[in-house]
C-alpha cells in the first residue's frame, strides 16, 4: 500500500496527521488498527461460512469469479485442455521474439563495425535533426537522404 511513497512522503503525512490530531493521534490510531482487524475477522468469517456451505475449501482469493470456476468447476484435465493451445502460442512467441532479438543484435553489430570504417575520431557522430515534414520532405538545400548520412 505504501509502496509507491518516499520516505520524504511518508514523513510529511506523519506531521500532517500530528498537526490534524494533535493529543488523539494515538487513540486515533489505536481506532485504526482495531477497525482494520475487525474487517479482517469478518472477511475469514464470512469465507469459512461460505466455504462450509459450499463444502470445499474456500480461500479469500477463490472469490475471484475466474479463480473460482478454475478451481472449483474445472477439473485438472479441463484446465490442461485449455492451457495447451496457449502454451503453444506463448512459445512460438518466445521463439519469435528470440529471433528478432538476435537479428537485433547482429544488425547493431553491423552497424557499429560500418561505424568504425567512416573516418577519424569515434566513429559516432551526433545525429542531425530530421525536417518537420518528415523524412521525404526537403528543407533548404539538403534532402532527408543527406540528414541520414
Amino acid at each position: 500500500m505504501l509502496s509507491n511513497l518516499s520516505w520524504v512522503e511518508i514523513v510529511a503525512l506523519l506531521l500532517l496527521a500530528v498537526f490534524i490530531f494533535g493529543d488523539k493521534l494515538p487513540q486515533v490510531i489505536s481506532d485504526g488498527l482495531r477497525l482494520l482487524r475487525n474487517l479482517r475477522r469478518m472477511a475469514r468469517s464470512a469465507t469459512s461460512d461460505l466455504s462450509r456451505e459450499l463444502g470445499t475449501d474456500i480461500q479469500l482469493e477463490d472469490l475471484n469469479p475466474k479463480t473460482f470456476i478454475r478451481r472449483h468447476v474445472l477439473s485438472d484435465a479441463d484446465q490442461e485442455a485449455l492451457l495447451k493451445p496457449l502454451k503453444g502460442i506463448s512459445e512460438e512467441l518466445r521463439a519469435q521474439a528470440r529471433g528478432l532479438e538476435k537479428d537485433l543484435k547482429d544488425i547493431a553489430t553491423e552497424a557499429e563495425q560500418a561505424g568504425d570504417g567512416r573516418g577519424a575520431g569515434s566513429g559516432r557522430r551526433d545525429a542531425k535533426p530530421v525536417s518537420p515534414g518528415g523524412p521525404g520532405s526537403r528543407s533548404g538545400s539538403s534532402s532527408a537522404l543527406d540528414d541520414i548520412a
